[in-house]
């Protein structure tokens, strides 16, 4: 029975993922190793609990009572009593391995390590624990209280069982689960990065500005938002990151990150968190 959730890092999914769980009723412990990391996550949370609130699709009790299961800490130790934990830290496969390694040390035997990596190989960092057959993918979209998608990831030696209780799990959440086999970039973003990168190339050689491209996108397409103005929400350094592992997993030049987009990030424009991308903010 999964009562007790741990999530790891506090950045903007891990904040998310916490609150979400909160809001469905799980008693929530988030951990990150810097305390201003978990201020800046709690106030997040009350923001857009806040606005749940004024919407009116969420009581003011109900709001407090997921803000009352919520409690944070600094050091992973405070997982040893989770039932199911989340990792959502940088994507890095060293710093995401390392993390497994301790998580397995740390919980009990039966909990389910689940990873919110959007391209990382599930299979190696299973292979980092002494469980991989609990060890899963669990892909929230940004803003995580918003999408309803989860992208779950099957590793190589992920069991069945692992694989059915993460989907459950979801369905909880008021999430829809959706499989995907563990290749690089999964399915969601094997097919958005390469559409992302195709326009920044279509920037490059001219063929459109970047508000020409998007609204041929939203208006010709249907997409709600054009690949530009998402690549800024996303952040072109995550993009880039994600782009190198399409290519060096895939090995297809088709992945080829493009130079334009090496240079934006090179040249600290990352987006909307840095004020400045394919647009300003």
């Amino acid at each position: 029975m999964i009562k007790t959730v741990g999530v790891v890092g506090a950045g903007t999914m891990g904040n998310g993922i916490a609150q979400v769980f909160a809001q469905s009723g799980f008693d929530v412990c988030l951990v990150d190793v810097a305390p201003v990391m978990l201020d800046r996550a709690r106030a997040t949370m009350e923001k857009s609990l806040a606005k749940f609130v004024e919407k009116g699709t969420l009581s003011a009790a109900d709001r407090d009572a997921a803000l009352g299961r919520l409690s944070t800490a600094t050091a992973i130790d405070r997982l040893a009593t989770a039932d199911y934990v989340v990792e959502a830290i940088v994507e890095n496969i060293d710093a995401k391995r390392s993390l497994f390694a301790s998580l397995d040390a740390i919980t009990r035997p039966d909990v389910i390590l689940s990873s919110n990596t959007s391209s990382i190989s599930i299979t190696t960092l299973g292979a980092a624990t002494r469980r991989p057959d609990k060890v899963l993918g669990m892909h929230f979209m940004n803003p995580v209280p918003l999408m309803t998608l989860v992208e779950m990831i099957r590793g190589q030696q992920t069991s069945p069982d692992s694989m059915r209780i993460a989907s459950e799990l979801c369905v909880t959440l008021g999430k829809t689960p959706v499989e995907a086999a563990d290749y690089p970039g999964f399915i969601a973003n094997r097919i958005l990065m390469p559409m992302i990168n195709e326009a920044i190339f279509a920037v490059m050689e001219g063929v459109g500005t970047p508000d020409a491209i998007d609204t041929v996108m939203k208006l010709g397409m249907n997409h709600p938002m054009g690949p530009l103005t998402l690549a800024d929400f996303i952040g072109l350094d995550v993009c880039l990151a994600i782009l190198n592992v399409l290519h060096d997993g895939l090995g297809d030049p088709k992945y080829r990150p493009c130079p334009l987009l090496r240079r934006m990030v090179a040249a600290g424009q990352l987006g909307r968190k840095s004020g400045q991308g394919f647009y300003s903010y």
